[in-house]
């Protein structure tokens, strides 16, 4: 079976078979492992699935470990565990790992989030943004690294700095709308009802389309829902 097919197989009787058979011929399969933990993972059986993610890292552990604590922060909101995941990759490599598609700059900018360590999380916010600006431009940033920065601001009261982080994530995304929701938020604590009122209707035809922060399987940290929006709007409009 080949790896690249999981979608459709991952957890099925016949997969699971064909990599513990693996395991048997290959005892050293760390990809072995780690496709049979993520069964375990995804139906919320926590010690199955750390029995074989250990495996995984045992045998490779400069692949793994950083998506192990990828899987901490976003299966289990377990940031602290997720952090010295991510910490680690630093002394396994001589360079910035990316597990997951995003560097664990990115990650711990997430996970320190979640601790409302607004500080530490702004530090990495900048330092991945930095890099990102520097190797590719601006213009390449995720949206989501705005909009994270800009909400850490928000809730360490710094409007300044989180509208700045929002108006960016809008100028280069768009059609955003957690950025325009918390932006609006800002506008109304000001006293700019209509622009406010504006920007949420805005926010809402984004959500309607589909342009907002979520995740597969979980949900995402800090998602707003469509009841966050109308309950804005109705605040506006009274």
């Amino acid at each position: 079976m080949e790896f690249g097919k999981r979608a459709n197989y991952q957890g099925n009787p016949t997969c699971m078979n064909a990599f513990a058979h693996i395991l048997e011929i290959d005892s050293i399969n760390a990809e072995a492992y780690r496709e049979l933990s993520i069964p375990y993972l995804k139906r919320g059986i926590p010690h199955e699935w750390e029995k074989w993610m250990k495996g995984a890292i045992k045998y490779d552990a400069i692949k793994w470990q950083p998506y192990r604590g990828y899987n901490y922060l976003w299966f289990y909101r377990d940031y602290k565990r997720a952090i010295a995941d991510f910490n680690a990759s630093d002394t396994l490599t001589p360079y910035l790992d990316h597990p997951q598609g995003h560097s664990v700059d990115f990650w711990r900018g997430i996970a320190y989030l979640g601790l409302k360590d607004y500080d530490n999380s702004i530090a990495y916010w900048d330092k991945h943004i930095s890099k990102e600006t520097e190797d590719t431009g601006e213009d390449w940033v995720e949206l989501e690294a705005f909009l994270y920065r800009g909400i850490a601001y928000y809730e360490w009261d710094n409007n300044e700095k989180a509208m700045e982080n929002f108006d960016k994530a809008i100028h280069y995304f768009k059609q955003t709308a957690d950025s325009k929701y918390y932006k609006a938020l800002i506008l109304k604590d000001q006293g700019e009802i209509e622009a406010a009122l504006a920007l949420t209707e805005e926010a809402i035809l984004d959500f309607n389309a589909g342009f907002y922060n979520n995740r597969d399987y979980v949900e995402t940290l800090r998602q707003i829902y469509m009841e966050d929006l109308e309950n804005l709007k109705d605040s506006l409009t009274k």
